[in-house]
């Protein structure tokens, strides 16, 4: 049980590695995580995900019969309201943007401590991103495509075909981005706008004169109208839309 004493995070574990399967189930239910299943594959882990239906899946990148970021886009597309943390052993992996672009809450080392891990699935349980904006910018600076015709669309929905390859995350052109963010206001372009350089909701409350509950409305609605599942992908979005661009200034 949570502190709040709700019901466990339910996490399903995949990674091609019998060992690091058995050090993580050993880690989260000592801390009192439900480590409902483990996968060694991708194609495993899609139908681990179907029939468990886990709250966090902890998602290998690599792995043999089909890698994570395929079998992120399949578990989001049968089950949105999973969170996926990605698992790399490479802080900059090249997968790592595209995971996030497909709809994976963020990412973590695998030499991540205990606590860090148990931490980590409880803050995505909860709708929040695992990564901070300003990691997700420099993921997003190093790989997102500068081709406005390869600019993608709503990075969430990028998760919704489950055919595409390892390295498209769903793209569909920049203007498609473009219609989708006219659906926003102008001071919700604005957060956004702030949101991709890396601002914490606190920052964007002191930069627009607002209250932080006012800010959180406008972060809220914004991703509503996105159809975004947190932070990480909003920053994803902001950049591939051209809202932000690498080398805008931060905070």
């Amino acid at each position: 049980m949570t502190a709040a004493g709700e019901p466990a995070p339910r996490v399903l574990i995949v990674d091609d590695q019998a060992l690091v399967r058995t050090g993580f189930r050993m880690i989260l239910t000592a801390r009192g995580l439900d480590v409902v299943g483990e996968a060694a594959d991708g194609v495993e882990a899609v139908a681990a995900a179907h029939e468990l239906r886990p709250d966090v899946v902890l998602l290998d990148i690599r792995m043999p019969n089909m890698d994570g970021l395929q079998a992120a886009r399949r578990i989001l597309a049968r089950s949105p309201g999973c969170r996926v943390i990605m698992l790399t052993t490479f802080d900059l992996d090249r997968y790592v943007y595209a995971a996030l672009a497909a709809g994976a809450s963020g990412f973590l080392l695998k030499d991540v401590t205990p606590e860090h891990l148990a931490a980590a699935v409880r803050l995505v349980n909860t709708g929040d991103a695992l990564l901070a904006p300003s990691i997700t910018r420099r993921l997003v600076e190093r790989f997102a495509t500068t081709d406005p015709a390869r600019g993608a669309t709503n990075p969430a929905r990028g998760a919704t075909d489950p055919g595409r390859g390892a390295g498209d995350p769903g793209r569909g052109g920049r203007a498609a981005g473009q219609r989708e963010l006219a659906a926003l206001t102008p001071r919700e372009r604005e957060v956004l706008a702030l949101l991709g350089r890396g601002l914490s909701n606190a920052e964007l409350a002191h930069r627009l004169t607002l209250r932080e509950a006012t800010v959180k409305t406008h972060v809220a609605r914004i991703f509503a109208k996105l159809g975004l599942r947190d932070r990480a992908q909003a920053v994803v979005l902001a950049y591939e839309t051209g809202l932000v661009a690498p080398g805008d200034p931060t905070g």
